[in-house]
């Protein structure tokens, strides 16, 4: 199922600022931070303001259409998310990042952490930080 029906079974309409933000994070080589987006879209001459866009990435998010990915330097950006559970993987040099599935890879370590601290654990979050390949050969 693409984005936009996405939206449309659970009651949202296909506006021109979440088509735009879309878009934008469709071809975005790297996670883009809310302030990029819009700087970004104000120079293609849109007229999206920064609250819009943060506004329109939180209901991306819940709908789990976009995912929020963390930089290097641990500031969060947002790229577009495929279906199934997932985690990605951030190059420490060129800021890239990679999803790769993940679902029972930690549910060994989620049921020690809970046996440990009497913790019932509800969600999680993780994510890898390294040197892609691209950066791996000019680094060497």
């Amino acid at each position: 199922m693409n984005w936009k029906e996405t939206l449309t079974r659970h009651g949202y309409r296909i506006t021109q600022p979440r088509i735009q933000i879309m878009r934008l994070l469709e071809d975005a080589p790297t996670a883009l931070t809310p302030q990029q987006i819009h700087c970004q879209l104000q120079k293609q001459g849109g007229n999206l303001g920064l609250v819009s866009v943060y506004r329109t990435l939180e209901l991306l998010t819940q709908l789990e259409l976009v995912a929020i990915v963390y930089d290097p330097q641990r500031n969060p950006g947002y790229m577009v998310s495929s279906t199934g559970h997932h985690h990605h993987i951030v190059c420490q040099n060129c800021n890239q990042a990679y999803e790769f599935s993940g679902s029972d890879d930690i549910d060994d370590l989620i049921q020690r952490v809970e046996a440990e601290t009497s913790f019932e654990v509800r969600d999680h979050l993780l994510q890898l930080y390294g040197l892609c390949p691209d950066c791996q050969t000019h680094n060497h």
